[in-house]
């Protein structure tokens, strides 16, 4: 389990902890919405002379062996680097932000895959929980 250096989890963390033993929590639902997450970046941009442009943000979709796709997720480097060592880069973003504008018919979620807490939400379920938290 990630915990911050005074062995505390993030409050991320916190929040899919509650979630996980008690199930859907307003106040945990919202924390996960205004949190920072990590989307793993297989294939980074090479850093050019210039800014680069303003760009829409690339999802990872990962697909199963059942053609269930979804895309991962990560409240930490750490929890990114447990399920892809060979990942080095990634983009952080706000999950409310990102459910804000997940696509109706697109991938399922997975919130730290791997770990106790993990949380997986359908297209819907993305925007019904953590859109409107």
């Amino acid at each position: 389990m990630t915990y911050h250096p005074d062995g505390q989890r993030s409050a991320a963390q916190q929040a899919l902890h509650t979630v996980a033993e008690q199930g859907p929590d307003d106040e945990a639902l919202h924390t996960l919405a205004e949190s920072r997450v990590l989307l793993p970046d297989p294939d980074p941009v090479e850093e050019a002379a210039e800014p680069p442009r303003p760009q829409a943000l690339s999802l990872p979709v990962v697909e199963q062996g059942d053609g269930t796709r979804l895309v991962p997720v990560f409240t930490s480097a750490d929890r990114l680097e447990q399920v892809f060592p060979e990942i080095r880069h990634y983009n952080a973003v706000s999950l409310g932000d990102l459910a804000r504008g997940w696509p109706s018919d697109g991938p399922s979620l997975v919130i730290d895959a791997g770990a106790p807490e993990e949380m997986a939400l359908t297209a819907q379920g993305v925007r019904d929980l953590l859109a409107t938290a």
